[in-house]
């Protein structure tokens, strides 16, 4: 008779672990790069706005999950869930669009990486940075989880401090504390408001409005690393609270300190806003500076989004979605096979951005910015339905170690805002 393979993985995470990845996840190029175009499109007062919007419609979704995923720790979770609560077909989508998602983020971001190496050595070719960083970053993931997470919390906390360091001496400027070039006073919140409320139109926030949700995107990370949690009852609740409060901070903080400093016709057109702040600052190798923190960033993304698309493999194998075979993990208990094929995917979607960039890679994006809202209408619907099925089998509401609160209020909100944003 044929052994069946060793297909279990180890809970290693700690909270501070969980609450890296998911920052790791959404705090990438969205923030440092593209967060000046969203200013530039809706207007200083309109994307504020369309990040608030951004920000509730995530927590609602968060909300459902951690009831879900302390009910039920799985790794690969909302694929599991949607397959148990909505249907397998629905369960199946889920897990195919997220690993695509996943696949085609790292594919753009080895190349964004490529690129920003060329800045300090113009004269090397982008394709040997990105190998360089498919090693780098295959390597983080294949050692053991608990590695893994060690690389992503270290790489998550450059940027974190960056970004403090951003808000602080951003604030400091805008209260005339510190010197500022083309200002004699201080600059105050006037940029905010000067041009009206939304001076290209109230439809500026809608367009914004997938950009921001795709910045968002990564929060739900959380629920991937459910089965490789320690302690998930309470871990897991509490990095959802932190997280959420902390990227309101960090992007309602730097989106106001980029908007008061920057006119808003001037962010986004041609640099990081982040550069553009810190140069008339007067920080020295703030460019420099900016694109070190930009690429942790962006080999952080790449870091999260390779153990999300290989978790999701993993689980679909885990469930017998897909032959067994790909959920087989080695010694250290990473999910090897289903690790290589991942990566075999995100060099694929970076193929396919050099050679078909106007065609297949163009379709591979646009799935993957609706992928997401999808993801989230999947958590919504299945946190309805679980609710619904946990009370006929004789369970009590008190029995659950995570509620969502105002039960079916937020759910239904988190799946109507999510599909409104599509």
């Amino acid at each position: 008779m044929k052994e069946k393979p060793h297909i279990a993985l180890e809970r290693k995470m700690e909270s501070r672990h969980l609450l890296m990845i998911s920052l790791g996840g959404v705090i990438g190029t969205g923030l440092f790069l593209s967060s000046g175009y969203t200013i530039h499109e809706a207007g200083p007062v309109g994307t504020i706005l369309a990040y608030g919007i951004g920000a509730i419609i995530v927590y609602l979704v968060m909300l459902c999950l951690g009831e879900l995923s302390v009910a039920m720790p799985q790794t690969g979770s909302f694929h599991v869930y949607a397959d148990k609560f909505i249907g397998p077909g629905t369960g199946f989508t889920v897990a195919i669009l997220y690993w695509l998602t996943w696949t085609v983020a790292l594919g753009s971001e080895f190349t964004a990486a490529g690129l920003i190496m060329r800045t300090w050595f113009p004269k090397s070719p982008t394709w040997i940075w990105s190998l360089l960083f498919m090693i780098v970053i295959f390597t983080s993931n294949a050692l053991s989880v608990r590695f893994f997470a060690e690389t992503e919390f270290w790489f998550s906390s450059i940027k974190v401090i960056a970004i403090i360091l951003f808000i602080i001496l951003g604030g400091l400027a805008i209260f005339g504390v510190i010197p500022i070039k083309g200002y004699a006073h201080a600059p105050l919140f006037h940029n905010l408001v000067k041009d009206g409320l939304f001076p290209n139109g109230f439809k500026g926030v809608f367009t914004t409005m997938l950009t921001v949700n795709f910045a968002f995107s990564g929060t739900e990370l959380i629920g991937v690393t459910a089965g490789e949690t320690k302690n998930p009852e309470k871990n897991i609740p509490k990095a959802i609270h932190t997280t959420l409060f902390i990227l309101v901070i960090f992007f309602i903080g730097s989106i106001t300190v980029m908007a008061s400093l920057i006119p808003w016709q001037k962010a986004g057109v041609n640099q990081s806003p982040f550069v553009l702040v810190f140069n008339s600052i007067g920080l020295p190798f703030a460019g420099d500076l900016m694109n070190f923190v930009v690429l942790t960033a962006i080999l952080s993304a790449a870091n999260s989004g390779l153990y999300a698309s290989t978790r999701m493999l993993w689980s679909l194998a885990h469930e017998g979605v897909i032959p067994l075979k790909y959920a087989k993990t080695n010694s250290r208990d990473v999910p090897i096979i289903a690790l290589v094929l991942s990566m075999l995917g995100g060099v694929l979607a970076l193929v396919s951005s050099v050679v078909a960039a106007s065609t297949v890679y163009l379709v591979l994006v646009s799935i993957s910015g609706l992928a997401v809202v999808i993801v989230w209408m999947a958590i919504a619907y299945s946190e309805i339905n679980f609710r619904k099925a946990w009370l006929k089998a004789g369970h009590t509401k008190s029995e659950l170690k995570f509620k969502t609160p105002w039960y079916p209020f937020i759910p239904w909100a988190a799946f109507i805002l999510s599909f409104l944003s599509c």
